[in-house]
Order: structure tokens, then C-alpha cells, then sequence
């Protein structure tokens, strides 16, 4: 309430001193282009909540969406598209990190800023960097899972499989790099890794395959770096006849996933509303088109940034974390054939 205030009143003392080119500045373009349609988030939180934040700030203010698919060279082209459109502020969510430092010196270099969303660019620093804390994110999933397998009583020098995510998306690799940290720091070993082409479940679910037919039993546990290559891998291993199945993490709490975690498929997952990032990049979003320097709560790769801490979610709080704080409903997750473990868990009566 108070960042929203604050706003609102920087907004009436701009028009008070500049009158009509303040208004015009606030009644700009502002572009919000996402990475993939693999993570159905972008759609159904990222998106919406954007769009939200936006209408509340700044109701005069023009939003473009537009989500490349996976295609870098499909984002490369909507980039262009929305600076020829006049966007002054673009939100983006790279396909490719790499690649994305072009775009953010194009963009840069006629005055319009650049907000790097979710996944950071490292070569080039973006006007600010708005996330969770991906490697945080990563070292805590797998650090539960750890924990777990040792209270289940899983002997030391147990293997697990480390599913990360896309090679291009540098969120990827601080969530990879959490992982580690957490794995390297157990008494289990790693049996294979692999980095999943734009995070596509298929890819993963392919590789888990191969692994069971490499490992079999000596699969103790997986790490998935998020929900829909949790989902792959768990579908490989159903596939293969693994009963019982090893704990498999997640990342994204999304409706899937809760209904896995709620099944007793899936061991955990990241409590991470996109709403609460994409609401922040709206606010940062306004202010560059007020003129405003927005405050940096953190440095990452030479980019002030504001970092969010997510919350692991297992079957045992569940509960607590998903539906007693509103983030899911429990109509939307608990469909007939998850009604019973919903009963069992209190979700339903």
C-alpha cells in the first residue's frame, strides 16, 4: 500500500509542476514479453497480474503482452515490434539470456529501459531485475529433499537424478547452481544430470526414461528444477512401474504439481506467486515513466534488482501455504479424483 501511495502522490506533484507532459509520459506504452508457453504461468499468473498492476497505477498507460514460445528469433522480432510501437518501458523475460543483451543495448540506446523479468541477462546489465531468488530456489528444494531422504532413512551414498532446466535461460543456472550447493553439501551422489531444452516436460521425461533403464533401483530421489519437468519425470517413472516412487521435487506451485504433491506423486514444489513479481515490475515499470529512479534492494550481475524469498510446500503444509493464504482455491485443485486425499489433508470437509 505504502509503494502504491508513494506513487500516486509522486504522480500528482509531476503533474502540479509539468502538467500535461507528465500526464502524456504516464500515458505511455509498456510491453510484457514472456519466454515460453511450456510454463503455463506466464497465461494463467504472470500476465494477469501484470496486466492488473498496471491498470491500478497507471490507467492511461498502453500494455502489449506477447509470449515468444520458445523462439528467439520469434522474441527478437515482438522486441523490435513494441520499441516501433513506442513502448518506453518493456518488461522482458528472456527465451535466451545470451542473446537477450542485444536487445537490452538496442533498447537502451533510444532511451527506452529495460526491466529483466524472472530470468536475469548477465552480459549486459538490464535498468533493473525483478525475481524470486532463483538459486535460493534451487538450493531449497533440493535441500528438502535431502532432508527427507534422510528421515525416510536412505543410506548415505544413495544416488538421485538432477533434472534442470533450459541451457539458455540463466535463471536456469542459479537454480542449477542451488542444487548443487545443496547435493554437493549431502551424503548422496548425483547419478546423471541434464539440462532440459527449453524446460519442454517431454525432454525430461525422455531423459528420466533412459535413466531407469541405466539405474533403476539406485534411484533414490529427483531434483526437478521445476513443476513441468517434476511432472515428466514423474510420468517416465510411472511409465517404468517404479512403485513406490522416489520423492521428485518441483518449482512453481502450479495446479498440476499441487495436485501431484496432494496425490502423494510428487514430493515438493516453490510457493512462488508470480502475482508478487509481476506486481513489482508494474510499480518499477511506472516509475521509470515518471522519471524515478526506482530503489535497488539488491545487486545481481551489476543490476539493481529486488529479489523475492519463496516458500517450499509439501504435502504436510500444503494446506496452510497454498489454500489458507488464497493462493489456489480448493475447487480449482481438489477435481473428483483428488477429493479424498483432499479430505485427508483438511483442504476439504
Amino acid at each position: 500500500m505504502t509503494s502504491k501511495l508513494s506513487l500516486a502522490a509522486a504522480s500528482a506533484i509531476a503533474a502540479a509542476l509539468l502538467g500535461g507532459a507528465a500526464v502524456a509520459q504516464e500515458a505511455a506504452t509498456v510491453a510484457f514479453l514472456m519466454p515460453d508457453q511450456a510454463s503455463t504461468r506466464y497465461e494463467e499468473k504472470d500476465f494477469p497480474g501484470f496486466q492488473a498492476a498496471m491498470k491500478e497505477l497507471c490507467p492511461d498507460c498502453t500494455v502489449i503482452y506477447q509470449n515468444a514460445n520458445a523462439d528467439v528469433s520469434l522474441q527478437q522480432q515482438q522486441f523490435n515490434s513494441v520499441i516501433t510501437q513506442g513502448a518506453k518501458v518493456v518488461v522482458l523475460d528472456p527465451v535466451d539470456s545470451a542473446a537477450a543483451a542485444g536487445l537490452v543495448q538496442m533498447a537502451q540506446s533510444q532511451g527506452v529501459k529495460v526491466i529483466a523479468y524472472d530470468r536475469p541477462i548477465p552480459d549486459v546489465p538490464a535498468d533493473y531485475y525483478v525475481s524470486f531468488d532463483n538459486k535460493g530456489i534451487g538450493q531449497a528444494i533440493a535441500q528438502s529433499l535431502v532432508d527427507h531422504m534422510k528421515a525416510e532413512g536412505v543410506p548415505d551414498g544413495a544416488g538421485v537424478l538432477q533434472i534442470n532446466g533450459s541451457p539458455t535461460d540463466a535463471a536456469a543456472g542459479l537454480i542449477r547452481d542451488g542444487i548443487d550447493a545443496a547435493l554437493d553439501a549431502s551424503a548422496y551422489k548425483t547419478l546423471a544430470e541434464y539440462d532440459t531444452p527449453d524446460w519442454a516436460p517431454p525432454k525430461a521425461q525422455e531423459f528420466t526414461a533412459g535413466q531407469i533403464n541405466r539405474f533403476g533401483a539406485e534411484i533414490k530421489g529427483v531434483v526437478a528444477a521445476n513443476d513441468g519437468t517434476a511432472g515428466g519425470a514423474i510420468a517416465a517413472l510411472k511409465a517404468a512401474g517404479v512403485d513406490p516412487l522416489p520423492p521428485v521435487t518441483g518449482n512453481d506451485a502450479t495446479i498440476a504439481a499441487l495436485q501431484l504433491i496432494i496425490a502423494g506423486d510428487q514430493y515438493n514444489t516453490i510457493s512462488k506467486p508470480s502475482e508478487i513479481v509481476a506486481e513489482a515490475a508494474a510499480n518499477i515499470a511506472v516509475a521509470f515513466l515518471k522519471g524515478e529512479t526506482p530503489e535497488a534492494k539488491t545487486t545481481l550481475y551489476d543490476t539493481p534488482s529486488e529479489l523475492f524469498v519463496p516458500a517450499v510446500v509439501t504435502r504436510e503444509n500444503i494446506k496452510a501455504e497454498i489454500f489458507d493464504k488464497g493462493i489456489q482455491t480448493p475447487e480449482e485443485v481438489c477435481t473428483a479424483e483428488y477429493a479424498d486425499p483432499c479430505r485427508e489433508l483438511g483442504i476439504l470437509q
